[in-house]
């Protein structure tokens, strides 16, 4: 069923009757400032006279200029206004109207949103900037074929989870659908790849979240207007059957009317009754399901019956069947088993009068404003508290959230939508464009460079910079759902080895991780050997450890030559600071660095130097090399044969294989003080510039680390400076991280421990 716009009323200079239309409008209970909604349309109205008048002025100075966000052709107040209709009727709020009376001029740029914000408050400006968000959708394109979507299942499938996480605020969706809605409506005089393209965003995109929301009223519409473009030549088969038998099917459906209203009233039973509106596309879909002909569709001719309360929809059902004869499986009680997005009716099919299948929906007035408004039919704000909104339209929200099933009314048979999202918050994930248009789903806190490696290992390790909806962005961006992500390669494959460094955030994938570390394990040893020798040689003299004998420190981490342990580490299989750690334990013993808790009863304690154990005696302590565990990591006690205790990881593979062989000598244990920090001087040398000491400080503040004292000193003639800090850290893993992130601060040229001190 195609719908067609209501002409506006028009003053006689032409121009709309803002007054008129709205009052055609807003003939309801509740409370919606008029007052505003006037000043929106007038503000629209406005913001396209000015709009328009520019651009004129432009065209008769430079004709080969087009403005590409203003068109003679469209109207964004007229568009505007249709969008109140909608949602006029969908019952919405007087911040969602004004919204949408709006939207459009700010989308096409005639009205900035900041103005927005000061006339109409930020709760509007917010609805506006959540659907222009929505709106990068509409720009998806394939690059070949040059439609929206192209033809790949996985982009549809991503498309609907994007277009979710975008949604805080159901209005906003709510705000999109009506926009798309107008679209589709005004694309018949458009050129047919327009129609095909809007058409079929419409159809796989608006339509389901029409349907997942409840929206009978717009989905159908959405769903018919869609099916005309992209299948023109079915949608006029039917539509021409459809009318050739128009009349006979409007003389039917009144007999039949007549004689169960007659059956009704002498029940006593209150009715309402209507043939119900024939939907093209849900004709087409049953034939093509079900293999059938239109002769054969049950629900050409049908009939909708509206009564007071449940218990009437089943006594009018037995009157139903007792009329007339009751079709064998054709029977669906969606009473006591609702679908998906909480539809309710009784649905049946019998032979009617001269034995034509007719088919007949049951349903209580309730039911039936939820199956036309879906979740608007819950909207009740007071005040604008969105606490007083109904329990219904909470629960309808949090399922909106999660979307567990949208390929069943797609005809998907993927199950890897449902098994990734059953039972989680489709927040969890976002979702990216490439400069295509395609849709890459991460992790949520995914960077440049996991997303890189997602499109394809080469455009990883080419991978030198990346710009960000077209601004220059740092390779350690956290991508947000909706970015535009375009990834600047260098001709050389190579990737950094700073990628792998945990503390500087660049990847948070294992996929990317695994690529890295790949790359460099089928680089040349030697290579390995030299630039693993470098990047210890500089952790280690960064923290003044750099005494330390690395024969010891490769027999301790299972090495059995430097070079092996050098070329671990070039290879990323070894980490530096894993290596650092070690060397600390051998220039310092570990007992002497940290406390540990070890807890196997609480009945009795002893303290052994800066050991506590709890039940256990006088037990030494060991790190287990296999695994070396460190503050904050789950761990477990193994009471070793002449060399106390030996703590390990939790999910380490000796102890698990130790818990099985010999249970009775594990003992719980846990970490002890790990928030005791120790002061540590140290230096950090820079290019001096303004602000440099104001950079280091707020890292030192983001990363909780405290400062005791700070001096720097400024040499002109080299422009450079040395701030020597005195920090309080609980570990060397938490200086080598800060170290590490000093590193990256513009014109830091190192930092390591002060050795002037």
């Amino acid at each position: 069923m195609v719908k067609v716009r209501e002409d506006y009323p028009l003053l006689d200079d032409g121009s709309v009757d803002i007054e008129g239309w709205l009052g055609r409008l807003l003939h309801r209970d509740d409370d919606i400032d008029t007052t505003l909604l006037r000043k929106a349309c007038e503000v629209a109205q406005q913001a396209e006279t000015v709009a328009g008048a520019v651009n004129r002025q432009k065209k008769s100075k430079d004709k080969s200029s087009p403005n590409t966000h203003w068109s003679d052709a469209s109207s964004s107040f007229l568009t505007g206004l249709e969008m109140l209709h909608i949602l006029d009727e969908l019952q919405l709020d007087s911040p969602s109207l004004v919204a949408a009376v709006l939207y459009r001029s700010v989308r096409e740029e005639k009205l900035s949103l900041i103005k927005v914000q000061k006339q109409f408050g930020k709760e509007v400006a917010n609805l506006i900037d959540g659907v222009l968000q929505m709106a990068a959708i509409s720009h998806i394109r394939h690059p070949i074929q040059g439609t929206v979507l192209g033809q790949s299942q996985t982009q549809v499938d991503n498309i609907r989870r994007m277009l979710v996480t975008m949604i805080d605020d159901v209005r906003v969706a709510l705000i999109k659908l009506s926009e798309r809605t107008c679209a589709i409506r005004a694309v018949k005089q458009a050129s047919s790849e327009r129609r095909h393209r809007i058409a079929r965003e419409v159809f796989d995109i608006y339509a389901p979240l029409a349907h997942r929301l409840g929206i009978g009223y717009l989905k159908w519409e959405l769903e018919d207007l869609s099916f005309r473009y992209l299948h023109e030549t079915a949608y006029k088969k039917i539509a021409k059957l459809l009318d050739e038998r128009r009349l006979d099917r409007q003389r039917y459906i009144e007999e039949a009317l007549a004689a169960l209203k007659r059956e009704l009233t002498e029940n006593d039973i209150k009715a309402e009754l209507a043939g119900r509106a024939k939907h093209i596309y849900s004709i087409w879909r049953k034939m093509h399901r079900k293999g059938i002909d239109f002769e054969q569709v049950y629900d050409i001719r049908a009939i909708r019956i509206l009564v007071p309360t449940v218990k009437d929809c089943y006594a009018a059902l037995g009157i139903v069947h007792a009329l007339w004869r009751h079709i064998p499986h054709e029977f669906d009680d969606y009473i006591a088993s609702p679908k998906e997005n909480g539809y309710q009716s009784l649905h049946t099919a019998v032979i009617g009068p001269a034995g034509k299948v007719m088919e007949v929906q049951i349903r209580t007035h309730k039911m039936h404003d939820e199956a036309e408004l879906g979740v608007c039919a819950h909207w009740r704000y007071k005040g604008h508290d969105l606490q007083h909104a109904s329990h219904g339209y909470e629960q309808k929200i949090a399922w909106l959230r999660q979307v567990l099933e949208w390929q069943e009314e797609l005809g998907s048979r993927s199950t890897e939508f449902v098994d990734q999202f059953r039972g989680d918050i489709v927040s969890d994930r976002i979702y990216v464009f490439t400069p295509d248009g395609h849709v890459i789903d991460l992790p949520a806190g995914a960077t440049a460079i996991d997303f890189a490696y997602k499109v394809h290992t080469e455009v990883g390790h080419s991978c030198r910079g990346v710009k960000i909806n077209g601004v220059i962005k740092p390779l350690n961006y956290k991508l947000r759902t909706g970015d535009q992500v375009q990834i600047l390669r260098s001709n050389q494959d190579k990737p950094s080895r700073d990628w792998l460094n945990p503390d500087l955030g660049y990847t948070v994938t294992s996929r990317a991780r695994a690529k890295i570390t790949h790359w460099f394990k089928l680089q040349d040893r030697d290579q390995n050997i030299e630039e693993g020798r470098d990047i210890l040689l500089a952790t280690l003299k960064r923290l003044s450890l750099e005494k330390v004998k690395l024969e010891d420190v490769a027999h301790k981490v299972n090495m059995h030559h430097v070079d092996d342990m050098f070329a671990a580490i070039g290879a990323g299989d070894l980490k530096p600071m894993q290596v650092a750690h070690v060397a600390q334990q051998i220039v310092e013993p570990r007992e002497k660095q940290m406390d540990f808790q070890f807890e196997h009863s609480p009945s009795s304690s002893q303290k052994v130097g800066e050991v506590h154990i709890l039940g256990v005696g006088n037990l030494l302590t060991q790190l287990a090399n296999c695994c070396m565990p460190v503050p904050g990591d789950a761990v477990v006690g193994y009471i070793t044969v002449g060399r106390g205790v030996s703590i390990h990881r939790k999910d380490c593979i000796n102890a698990l294989q130790l818990q099985a062989a010999e249970p009775g000598r594990m003992i719980q244990v846990e970490w002890g003080n790990t928030e005791q920090t120790y002061p540590i001087d140290i230096l950090v040398e820079a290019y001096d510039r303004s602000g440099l000491l104001r950079d280091i400080t707020t890292l030192l503040a983001n990363e909780k680390i405290n400062v005791n004292s700070a001096n720097t000193i400024t040499d002109k003639k080299t422009n450079t400076a040395k701030i020597h800090l005195q920090v309080e850290v609980p570990n060397i893993e938490s200086l080598g991280r800060l170290f590490d992130r000093l590193r990256q601060l513009p014109n830091v040229i190192d930092a390591s421990r002060d050795k002037a001190k």
